[in-house]
């Protein structure tokens, strides 16, 4: 089997939530030995209700190692546990940096420097270290560089929400926290290239991501306009400032949806024939794009009628066969069950151990392949401090006396420290309360599972 890319490469992973953490992840399926740390006392969130799922709705004895999102965002890492906020925990993790490569964090600027672990300390241990910081605001001394963020609230900042709802109506952030995964590949980018300005020249350096900077990427044009000619957008709900119709068309079924964008008289002229209504293309109403524009409500009436009656997937199959660009809105269910992500190899089945008690299950994998390096997930999450032994005593030489030590001061531990569980809900209680659409109890057999 070829050799991993990574294969050889220490990744220490100081990280919380999502976008360093799924980094981690994708790094571990590279073939680095990516080490998670976490504090006993401060587990990663996503070990809990954050993510908000649990295999089969069920806490169990461990739930701190059955998290949904944790097990999908920290598959093939090592744990570690190490109490950062004391000096013994501090003293250990300054052992590890001599044998690493790579370490990441995500604190906010202040806490690296208070512990000593900032990056001008870092190399004094180890001249050739990389390390990635991923912050809200980077590290600098600009007025925000000391404020905690995370993406739903950087969505604001960096001018996304202004954007997003409906004409009219008040600013809304998009349905998912999508800054984190850019800070995520931004941060492999950047892990990539310090490798390869190391191999080059032994240097190690400093990766300092300000996740706020790449939302303003996604705001460009909108950034530019005002630049440019001092003008601000309004809100447009699903409609687009040039192109119409568009929008998200009811289909049959419940909550059910298609989108349709139309971007020139081709097009048009397509949907009008797909609806068997050629006659529309000489309605003044409509016979130019700016005409279109201002007749927009009228089109939506046009259009709705006739995707009612038909499945998303068959409206979008008729739309696409003539040119004109079109897809159904996936739901949960959907994405899972989608023949082409099975095809594509973006989900896998991953069997954990027995004992976990967790059975086989499905994570998403990448969204690229490289065509001579297969690299299938290698092993599931692991659980909390599953490490303990082999990194402090294996890799670093501790002795016994020494690890029971460091469990007695509750530097390392395998459970969390003072963390209650979380509340599960029943899954027809969450429908009701409209946390879910709907749950299906079929899935497993779905999925095949």
């Amino acid at each position: 089997m070829a050799r991993l890319p990574l294969e050889g490469i220490r990744i220490i992973d100081s990280t919380y939530i999502i976008a360093m953490p799924y980094a981690g992840g994708i790094l571990a399926d590279l073939g680095a030995e990516v080490i998670k740390v976490e504090g006993p006392a401060h587990t990663d969130m996503t070990r809990g209700a954050f993510l908000g799922t649990f295999p089969d709705n069920v806490l169990g004895d461990d739930w701190w190692n059955r998290a949904a999102g944790y097990n999908m965002l920290h598959r093939g890492k090592r744990s570690l546990t190490l109490d950062l906020s004391k000096e013994e925990g501090r003293d250990v993790f300054r052992e590890l940096v001599k044998t690493s490569d790579v370490i990441m964090e995500n604190y906010t600027p202040r806490v690296m420097r208070r512990w000593g672990l900032d990056y001008p300390n870092l190399k004094k241990i180890k001249p050739d270290i990389i390390l990635v910081s991923n912050t809200g605001y980077g590290h600098s001394d600009g007025p925000y560089s000391q404020y905690p963020a995370q993406a739903t609230t950087q969505e604001a900042t960096h001018g996304l929400v202004s954007l997003t709802g409906y004409r009219g109506d008040m600013p809304s952030k998009a349905g998912a926290a999508y800054v984190d995964f850019l800070a995520s590949w931004s941060g492999l980018l950047g892990i990539a290239s310090a490798l390869r300005h190391r191999n080059r020249t032994g240097q190690g350096q400093w990766v300092d991501i300000g996740m706020y900077q790449m939302g303003c990427y996604f705001t460009s044009e909108y950034i530019l306009d005002w630049t440019a000619n001092g003008r601000n957008p309004t809100r447009i709900g699903n409609r687009h400032p040039s192109r119409a119709p568009q929008g998200c068309y009811p289909c049959s079924g419940v909550d059910q949806w298609c989108a349709i964008s139309v971007g020139d008289h081709d097009e048009w002229t397509a949907l009008c024939q797909a609806m068997d209504s050629p006659e529309l293309t000489e309605d003044p109403r409509f016979a130019t794009a700016s005409a279109r524009m201002e007749h927009h409500d009228e089109l939506d009436e046009i259009i709705r009628p006739w995707t009612q009656t038909l499945d998303k997937f068959e409206v979008m199959e008729r739309l696409q066969g003539v040119g004109v660009p079109a897809g159904p809105v996936h739901d949960s269910k959907d994405a899972n069950t989608s023949s082409h992500y099975w095809e594509r190899g973006f989900l896998e089945k991953v069997d954990y151990p027995e004992e976990r008690k967790i059975g086989s299950r499905v994570l998403m994998t990448r969204s690229w392949h490289l065509s001579k390096t297969p690299m299938p997930i290698d092993r599931p999450a692991p659980t909390l401090g599953e490490a303990n032994n082999d990194v402090l005593q294996g890799l670093l030489g501790h002795s016994e006396s020494e690890i029971a030590k460091l469990d007695e001061l509750n530097i390392i531990a395998k459970e969390p420290a003072n963390t209650p569980p979380p509340v599960v809900v029943s899954l027809s209680d969450q429908v009701e309360q409209g946390r879910l659409a709907y749950f299906d109890p079929d899935f497993k057999a779905k999925l095949g599972i």
